[in-house]
């Protein structure tokens, strides 16, 4: 009986706690879809639960249901409680237009991958600085490292040629944000923080089931140190 108490007192104290990160989001970032919040919080959760990230206090929403002309990606501090970045960020060209409707985890698509992301190490690269990520959803984005799918600024997201070409500029895959906020936007999602990239589908990730966390092996940092990142 003691025993159920406290797994019930458990319980209530996590859902409580993802229902007030949920609030606070919904406070700092209004205009973001309530269900993208929900999930990304309960995706980041589980992967804390199985001890992934478990110091991380920012998380990322990119809501890829809302055109490409428009803000998509908001940044929170969990722990200050402050809304630290509202942007504009690419899609990859396999994706679709101004909205993307396509999404893929294999090498080669030029797509976007949905999901929940662990960030990792920033390097420099070819599209300059650059933030590498860990996919963490199974079936959604685990072969991000692979892919070589990293958060990078770049020239073509440029809003203001967006409403002339009816869409922003669009990466092979990589969630690449406008040049001006790029070092200051990686510096603060570095290094173990959380990037969740809500669609079409993954709904299922709410569901803190082992199947649907891809954890990151030991072999996909050695294909990291291969490729130089």
């Amino acid at each position: 009986m003691r025993f159920l108490t406290s797994l019930a007192l458990c319980l209530f104290a996590c859902t409580q706690v993802n229902a007030d990160e949920v609030a606070l989001i919904s406070r700092l970032a209004p205009k973001l879809d309530p269900v993208a919040i929900s999930e990304a919080v309960s995706a980041m959760k589980c992967a804390q639960k199985y001890g992934v990230g478990e110091s991380a206090s920012r998380l990322a929403i990119i809501d890829y249901t809302i055109p490409s002309r428009q803000p998509r990606l908001w940044v929170v501090d969990l722990k200050s409680q402050k809304l630290l970045f509202k942007e504009y960020v690419a899609h990859g060209q396999g994706s679709g237009g101004d909205i993307p409707t396509a999404f893929s985890d294999r090498d080669g698509s030029h797509q976007s991958s949905l999901g929940l992301y662990l960030t990792d190490a920033t390097y420099e690269g070819g599209n300059g600085y650059s933030l590498k990520l860990q996919g963490l959803s199974k079936g959604f984005n685990e072969s991000a490292m692979d892919r070589l799918i990293v958060m990078h600024g770049a020239p073509y997201v440029n809003p203001a040629a967006a409403g002339k070409m009816g869409r922003l500029g669009r990466s092979w895959g990589c969630p690449a944000v406008r040049t001006e906020v790029a070092k200051p936007m990686i510096d603060t999602l570095k290094q173990g923080q959380f990037i969740y990239a809500y669609g079409p589908g993954t709904a299922r990730l709410s569901s803190c089931k082992t199947e649907n966390l891809a954890l990151v092996t030991s072999s996909a940092m050695s294909r990291l140190a291969r490729n130089g990142l």
